[in-house]
């Protein structure tokens, strides 16, 4: 990695893993000895709010927070969420959205959601992350691993794959591992 610090948010709502995600960049930096900063905002996660994470990580980080406009990469775990967050990309940040749509009340309709969100940036990749994960392995929780995978397989992030599959190890609980790592390849795969 050169000089440049990368920048990333995760969103997404309560429950949906964001921490867990956050967690596993921080530490996948730290085993490739970078400088790694990170915050986490919590709307109410427990009811299924808003749950915001910055992480920033490179030779020097002087800051958590990503600043407007400023985000590398935003991995958003739901489409409304994505569309959020859309408003603080600059014209080079990548969205990677997991194609999952929650009902909100007085929410955009899913089509409306898609066409709003592709006409803000055009680096905007919509995966079917929770679709896959659940079809192919059971269970959509782990698709915050999936798009992990997706992310640095598309080199939409630059971290090794050593790198994380060894965060993984060290932060994910023993009887969950397996399941993630075959989310993360199924992603990274794709």
């Amino acid at each position: 990695m050169d000089k440049k610090t990368f920048n990333i948010i995760l969103t997404g709502v309560g429950g949906q893993g964001i921490i867990t995600l956050l967690q596993i960049i921080d530490e996948a930096a730290l085993v490739e000895g970078l400088e790694v900063k990170s915050s986490e905002l919590h709307g109410l996660s427990q009811r299924g709010g808003s749950v915001e994470a910055h992480v920033r990580f490179g030779k020097k980080v002087f800051s958590p927070m990503v600043s407007t406009g400023k985000a590398d990469l935003i991995i958003a775990m739901e489409a409304l969420e994505a569309l959020r967050e859309s408003v603080k990309a600059g014209k080079q940040t990548k969205i990677l959205v997991n194609e999952y749509f929650l009902p909100f009340l007085n929410s955009l309709p899913k089509e409306e959601i898609l066409k709003q969100l592709k006409e803000t940036k055009k680096n905007f990749y919509l995966i079917p992350a929770s679709q896959d994960c659940k079809e192919k392995l059971q269970n959509e929780i782990v698709c915050t691993a999936y798009l992990l995978g997706y992310a640095v397989g598309k080199k939409l992030m630059p971290l090794k794959k050593e790198s994380v599959m060894q965060a993984m190890k060290n932060m994910i609980p023993q009887k969950y591992l397996d399941l993630n790592i075959k989310a993360f390849e199924l992603g990274h795969g794709n």
